[in-house]
C-alpha cells in the first residue's frame, strides 16, 4: 500500500520559499531542494498569493491531496461473511473521525509555524556539531 507524499513536498517547497524572504529562486533550485521534477514546482507557486501566516498546513494538504488518510477495500468483501458484510461500514465512521482529527490539526498550524520550527530544528542542529569549550 502507497501512500501520498504531496503534502510533505508541498511543504517542503513552500517552506523553502518562504525562508527566502522574497529572494526569488528558480523552479531548478527548488526541484534540487525536494529531488524532483521543476515542472511539479510550478504546480505549488499559485499558493504564495499569501503570506505564510496566512497559508494553514490544511490548506496546503487540500490543494495537493484529495485523498483520504485511509482507503477502504478495492474491492467487495465478502458479503457472506459477517465481517464482510459489516466491515466498510464500521471503517467509515473510524476513517471519518481519523481524517477529521488530522485535518483539524494541521488547520492550527500554518506554513510559518512550520518554518519556524525548521529554523528551530536547523539551531539546535548546529548547536550539537559545535565542539564543547
Amino acid at each position: 500500500m502507497n501512500t501520498s507524499s504531496r503534502f510533505a513536498f508541498a511543504v517542503h517547497v513552500l517552506a523553502l520559499l518562504s525562508l527566502q524572504e522574497g529572494t526569488p529562486l528558480s523552479s531548478d533550485m527548488i526541484a534540487g531542494s525536494v529531488n524532483t521534477n521543476p515542472a511539479l514546482i510550478r504546480r505549488l507557486l499559485p499558493m504564495l498569493a499569501r503570506a505564510p501566516e496566512q497559508i494553514s498546513l490544511l490548506d496546503v494538504y487540500r490543494a495537493v491531496d484529495d485523498a483520504q488518510l485511509f482507503a477502504l477495500h478495492r474491492e467487495e468483501p465478502n458479503l457472506a461473511c459477517m465481517v464482510g458484510r459489516n466491515i466498510q461500514v464500521v471503517l467509515r465512521g473510524i476513517i471519518d473521525e481519523a481524517q477529521q482529527a488530522m485535518e483539524a490539526s494541521l488547520a492550527q498550524r500554518t506554513l510559518a509555524d512550520a518554518t519556524a520550527d525548521l529554523e528551530r530544528a536547523e539551531r539546535a542542529r548546529e548547536r550539537k556539531r559545535r565542539p564543547h569549550a
